[in-house]
C-alpha cells in the first residue's frame, strides 16, 4: 500500500452538520475500519463490532426519523456516509446500505404502532438487518419468487428459501417477501422476521470472489410463525415495497462504488508517485497520466450523478430512472477504475501485498447486485423508450 496521503475529496455538503458527521464518519474509517481491512477480508472476518460503533455514533439510521432513533439526514448526505465507509472497506459500506434497505419497508409503509414498537431498536439500538427477495429460481425475476405464507390463525406461517442474503445467518431481522396470493407481482406481501425465529436458519455462506469478510448465504424459512403484527403494508404489496426500496437502495450501491473507485484512484496516484522507471516517477509518463486523468473523470461523474438523484429523492420527486442511471454508471466506473489502478501498479498490482486487487474483485459484485447492470438498462430504456411490446 502506498504511504502517500490521498487528497480529500471535494463534497458539496448542505449544512454544517453534515460536514461534522463526514468528518466523524471518516475519523472513524480511518481509525477503525481501513487499517483492519485487508487482513480481515483476507480471513473473511465479520466485523460486527464495528457495526455495533456505527449504531453507538448514529449511523446506522441516517436517512429515518429522529423520532424513532434515526438520524434525519437526507439520502445526499447519507450516500457521501456510505462512500466514505465503503472507501475505507466494501463490506462495511454495503453492509450499512443493506442494513438501510432492510429497514425501508418498516420505516416507510409500517403503521405507528409498528414503528414504535421495532424501529427504535433496528436504527440505533445494534441490530443488523438483512432484505430477503431473491431467491435460487427467482433473481431478476424477483416476481416469480416461491416463498410462501400462509394464514393460520391471526399470524402467519413462512416456508421457502432465499438466496443471496447479505448478512444471512448473522442478521437479527429479516425484511422477508412471500406469496400470499396470485402468482406475479400482486400476490406478494412484506414481512419482518426476527433473526432468532424458530425454524429460520442459513446455509454456509458462498464462497466468493470478493468481499469475503461479508456474509452471503442462503436463508431457510422452514414454518416460520409470525404475528400478523409483522405484516408490513397491505396484504399483496409487497413487490411494490420491494422495487420502491431497491430504487433507494441502488443509490447506496452507487456511492459505495464510488467509494471503492476512489480508493483504487488514491492507491494507483500515490503508487505512481513513488514507482520511479528510466530515472523519474512513473507519474510523469503522458500514458499514466492520462489514465489517472480519466479514472479521476469518471468518478467525479459518478458522484455527481448518485448526488443528483439523491436530490431528486430529498424533493420528493420522481427518481427510479436516475437511481438505475447511477448504479449503472457508478458501478460499472468502479469495474474500470480498480482494472486500471492494477495496471498502473503492474506486478505488484496482482499480488494480495497491495489492495488494488481486492478492490478489482470487489468492484465485480457491484455490478450484479441489487439488480444486475442489464436490468438497470431495460429500466432506463422504459423510461426513455416506453415499455416493450407496445
Amino acid at each position: 500500500m502506498s504511504d502517500r496521503d490521498p487528497q480529500p475529496v471535494e463534497r458539496q455538503l448542505p449544512t454544517e452538520e453534515a460536514r461534522d458527521l463526514l468528518a466523524l464518519v471518516r475519523e472513524i474509517a480511518q481509525r477503525e475500519i481501513a487499517p483492519k481491512a485487508a487482513e480481515e477480508e483476507d480471513a473473511g472476518r465479520f466485523p460486527r463490532e464495528v457495526f455495533t460503533l456505527l449504531s453507538e455514533s448514529g449511523l446506522l439510521g441516517l436517512p429515518y426519523d429522529t423520532e424513532y432513533g434515526g438520524g434525519d439526514q437526507p439520502y445526499e448526505v447519507y450516500l457521501q456516509v456510505l462512500e466514505e465507509l465503503a472507501q475505507a472497506r466494501l463490506t462495511v459500506g454495503l453492509g450499512v446500505s443493506v442494513h438501510t434497505l432492510a429497514s425501508y419497508g418498516l420505516a416507510t409503509y409500517g403503521t405507528k404502532q409498528q414503528q414504535v414498537e421495532h424501529l427504535p431498536a433496528m436504527l440505533g439500538g445494534g441490530l443488523l438487518g438483512a432484505y430477503c427477495l431473491s431467491e435460487p429460481s427467482s433473481g431478476s425475476d424477483a416476481a416469480s419468487l416461491r416463498t410462501k405464507a400462509v394464514r393460520d390463525g391471526d399470524g402467519w406461517v413462512l416456508t421457502g428459501t432465499k438466496a443471496w442474503i447479505t448478512h444471512g445467518g448473522i442478521a437479527d431481522f429479516y425484511t422477508v417477501m412471500a406469496r400470499t396470493g396470485e402468482e406475479g407481482p400482486r400476490g406478494i406481501t412484506a414481512f419482518l422476521v426476527p433473526g432468532d425465529a424458530e425454524g429460520l436458519s442459513a446455509a454456509a455462506p458462498e464462497k466468493k470472489m470478493g468481499m469475503k469478510g461479508s456474509p452471503t448465504a442462503q436463508v431457510h424459512l422452514d414454518g416460520v410463525r409470525v404475528g400478523d403484527d409483522r405484516r408490513i403494508g397491505e396484504e399483496g404489496q409487497g413487490f411494490s415495497i420491494a422495487l420502491s426500496a431497491l430504487d433507494s437502495g441502488r443509490l447506496g450501491i452507487a456511492a459505495c462504488a464510488i467509494g471503492v473507485a476512489q480508493a483504487a484512484l488514491d492507491e494507483a496516484v500515490g503508487y505512481a508517485a513513488q514507482r520511479r522507471q528510466f530515472g523519474r516517477p512513473i507519474a510523469d509518463f503522458q500514458g499514466l497520466r492520462f489514465m489517472i486523468a480519466d479514472m479521476a473523470t469518471q468518478i467525479e461523474a459518478g458522484r455527481a450523478l448518485y448526488l443528483a438523484a439523491a436530490r431528486l429523492r430529498d424533493a420528493g420527486r420522481p427518481f427510479a430512472k436516475q437511481a438505475a442511471m447511477a448504479k449503472l454508471h457508478c458501478t460499472d466506473t468502479a469495474m474500470r477504475v480498480t482494472t486500471d489502478a492494477v495496471q498502473i501498479l503492474g506486478g505488484y498490482g496482482y499480488t494480495a501485498d497491495f489492495p488494488a486487487e481486492r478492490y478489482m474483485r470487489e468492484a465485480k459484485v457491484l455490478q450484479i447486485v441489487e439488480g444486475t447492470n442489464q436490468i438497470q438498462r431495460m429500466v432506463i430504456a422504459r423510461h426513455v423508450a416506453g415499455p416493450e411490446g407496445r
